[in-house]
């Protein structure tokens, strides 16, 4: 299989119109479309994006990309990314692409691709349709023999009609009384600005929505599931019970309780299977090697096992549905209902989590006793592109990475990894003793800049 070069962990990703150009973005229509080819004639593929300046320009490439080599195209507009998984499972539909990149900042972009049943396509799919990418000129031949009514149609829908089918799914699946709840929205200036309000309208409610007025360039900018500040002092401020964030493209979701806390992926995980009946009976929580050990001990504490993946939700979905498990996700607030959804869903997250809430009948700070988080501390670093692809061949880091292990010994646990989404290496260490986790992460950290940084 070819090696998966431009396709990270969550899709293409790179500063809109320098690496993620509209070239690139109409060729990968194209080979996406070849690769669609072999099993249907005409395929139907639709497109949305969220809030960033840039969506438009590569919505304009990517869907002449698809036409061109035979795609019937419908364009949704600004939609949250599990919005355009679930159109896509329950339409007619072979191919959906959407157009963010997630939290990144407004000048980023990316392009991620969901099969005809809504999930992420797999590393062999994307690899397939990368090997297109090497050989535009073939591409080019395959689509000049498109003329005449094989070329595909573009169309454009209303994206308020587009996402009622989605909405109304959602509402029937979650059952969640919000009489007395004091709550107010971060929708991070991105796609969820218009959706999350309506879902919380039709449930009888109208928090106060805080960064829901996008420009095209403020999408996560000091706001949304990766900068909770603002919303943790509002939820402060205002006496609220709970603050509810999510990310630029949706597909994600954190908390903040009264006091300020942040309540992440992995206690919405711990919530949800302990205190929901669909997945209370289950044996096995899915979940990254990024998890807390405070999440493995406190399932391990009710008999349960936590199963880990590599970082990616898409990786998740492949072992929920392989060990047959329901409920999986990431720290990060990505959360798989797999008896509802195949991606995350960060507006039924936030659902369900207050579902869990009720359903405990307990306060949040008696609940937040039940998962004892280890200290675990994080930290990326830019490096070259060559240290990030390669970072495992530098001798001299597997020494320092060997030496750290062996501090740690049995009280934690190391994970260095490279981004899939951005040009950094990923530092993490948790453990019990805090002070060791901190050295340990800033002694690698402090390596990687001195040997692995151009200065």
């Amino acid at each position: 299989m070819a090696d998966r070069k431009l396709f990270g962990t969550d899709g293409i990703r790179g500063v809109a119109n320098a690496q993620l150009t509209p070239q690139l973005a109409m060729q990968l229509g194209q080979s996406a479309a070849a690769v669609l080819a072999s099993e249907h004639p005409r395929p139907r593929v639709l497109i949305a994006c969220d809030t960033r300046q840039s969506g438009d320009m590569l919505e304009a490439a990517l869907a002449a990309g698809f036409s061109s080599a035979g795609c019937d195209v419908e364009l949704l507009g600004v939609l949250p990314t599990p919005a355009l998984a679930w159109l896509v499972r329950e339409g007619d539909v072979q191919l959906g692409a959407m157009i963010s990149a997630s939290h990144n900042p407004a000048p980023d972009n990316g392009i991620k691709l969901f099969s005809g049943s809504g999930s992420k396509l797999s590393d062999a799919t994307e690899a397939q349709i990368e090997s297109g990418l090497h050989h535009p000129e073939r591409l080019s031949e395959v689509c000049q023999a498109i003329t005449g009514d094989r070329v595909g149609r573009i169309v454009r829908r209303d994206p308020q009609e587009a996402v009622k089918p989605y909405l109304e799914a959602l509402l029937q699946q979650v059952s969640v009384d919000l009489t007395g709840m004091k709550l107010a929205l971060d929708t991070a200036h991105g796609a969820m600005y218009q959706v999350a309000p309506a879902a919380f309208a039709a449930l009888g409610m109208t928090p106060p929505v805080l960064f829901a007025k996008p420009d095209g360039m403020n999408i996560n900018l000091n706001c949304g599931s990766t900068h909770l500040e603002a919303l943790k002092e509002y939820v402060v401020a205002n006496g609220l019970d709970l603050g509810i964030a999510f990310d630029g493209d949706g597909d994600r979701c954190l908390l903040v309780g009264p006091e300020g806390q942040m309540l992440d992926g992995d206690f919405i995980l711990y919530l949800c299977s302990r205190y929901l009946p669909a997945y209370a009976s289950e044996q096995a929580v899915v979940a990254t090697v990024m998890s807390n050990l405070g999440l493995e001990k406190a399932l391990q504490s009710q008999d349960r096992q936590l199963l880990r993946t590599a970082v990616g939700d898409r990786y998740v979905l492949e072992t929920m549905q392989s060990e047959g498990f329901l409920l999986g996700g990431e720290q990060s607030g990505h959360i798989i209902f797999g008896d509802i959804q195949v991606t995350g869903d960060g507006l039924l997250t936030a659902l369900q989590t207050l579902q869990a809430i009720q359903r405990s009948g307990k306060s949040l700070p008696e609940l937040l006793t039940e998962v004892q988080t280890c200290p675990q501390l994080l930290k990326n670093v830019v490096v070259e592109s060559h240290w990030q692809r390669h970072w495992h061949e530098h001798s001299g880091f597997q020494t320092e990475i060997a030496n750290a292990e062996h501090q740690l010994a049995d009280t934690g646990r190391l994970l260095i990894r490279a981004s899939g989404t951005e040009p950094k290496l990923r530092v993490m260490a948790e453990g019990t003793d805090g002070a060791l986790v901190e050295q340990v992460v800033n002694h690698l950290v402090h390596y990687i800049q001195e040997e692995m940084v151009s200065h």
